[in-house]
């Protein structure tokens, strides 16, 4: 397959599960601050913290308010890494392998860019209650991932897509954790209060995980939602989950079925690795911080010899593709 085809499937995926995280982000802490003492700061810069883009807001905004973070998170045009940018760029890559791509599937991607654009242009984070409307852009993007699913054929171009949208989840999952954990409750007096609790539910709904824990794990600990998210081999939104679905797909394309034949085979297969022999008990001991911390570099790694492997120095970029991962 031609590299510039594969690369912009991989950061059309890569966008668009962006843009249905952060719309999930807004709706569940939303959803959280309506139960938790008025504070702003407390509540919603930890949510820019998870994308990593504080830097540019403090850049922008001298306060933190509810309104403007959603502003920033959902509508900034100056984010290069909002759910709008997110959405104009993923449409953007589709237009650019449209021949490649199925009717069903542009029309969808047309649906979401114009909800997001209106949402803009009607300033949705104004309103008392914008949850509705991120509720719409995830469930657009979620019903994208269901036209790649059964209308695209199984080629090289839709593995490089679902390895792009499994390495933006499973970096976002670790954000999440990494957020609760050191930011939203920094005093040991808070853990295991009925305020902890509800945080802890809140994080497991934002991914979408509160449902299969519960059936799982049943009592909400943060030991075991912390397993869950990072270690668990079956749940789609769990760290370990989404490397061992990335590492098939890049098999298939290598035609691999054993060790490494390029650099990123190695790195993803190592990285997989440290997973699967991890314990749970162990990550604790040596901070939930610094292995989130860890992992997103490790992942970020991981791109970038994607990029070397299968797709530097052999066609020219375009230049939406460049964006921070």
């Amino acid at each position: 397959m031609l590299s510039r085809i594969a690369d912009t499937m991989y950061w059309m995926n890569r966008y668009i599960e962006r843009a249905e995280n952060y719309a999930r982000f807004m709706d569940v802490n939303f959803n959280l601050s309506l139960e938790s003492v008025p504070d702003a700061e407390q509540q919603w810069k930890p949510l820019v913290m998870i994308t990593g883009d504080w830097p540019l807001y403090e850049s922008l905004y001298e306060t933190v308010e509810k309104e403007k973070v959603i502003y920033f998170l959902g509508f900034d045009p100056k984010n290069p890494n909002s759910m709008y940018n997110s959405i104009c760029n993923a449409r953007e890559n589709a237009r650019a392998i449209r021949p490649e791509l199925t009717k069903e599937l542009w029309e969808q991607i047309n649906y979401v860019y114009f909800l997001v654009k209106d949402g803009l242009e009607k300033k949705r984070w104004k309103e008392n209650d914008p949850r509705e409307f991120f509720k719409k852009v995830k469930k657009g993007c979620q019903m994208l991932y269901g036209i790649f699913a059964i209308t695209i054929s199984r080629t090289d171009g839709w593995h490089f897509g679902k390895i792009g949208q499994l390495i933006e989840r499973a970096d976002k999952t670790s954000r999440v954790l990494d957020v609760k954990y050191h930011i939203l409750l920094p005093s040991l007096q808070g853990v295991g209060t009925t305020f902890d609790l509800s945080q802890w539910a809140a994080l497991l709904k934002s991914v979408s995980a509160y449902d299969m824990y519960r059936k799982k794990y049943g009592k909400l600990t943060a030991v075991k939602i912390s397993e869950f998210l990072i270690l668990d081999e079956i749940f789609p939104r769990s760290m370990n989950f989404c490397l061992i679905q990335a590492e098939k797909s890049l098999n298939t394309i290598t035609g691999n079925e054993g060790g490494f034949s390029n650099s990123a085979e190695k790195q993803l297969g190592k990285l997989k690795s440290t997973l699967e022999f991890a314990d749970i008990n162990d990550i604790f001991d040596g901070g939930l911080h610094e292995y989130a911390d860890s992992f997103q570099k490790e992942l970020n790694g991981v791109s970038s010899a994607i990029y070397d492997s299968f797709f530097a120095n052999k066609y020219e970029s375009i230049n939406l593709n460049t964006t921070k991962q």
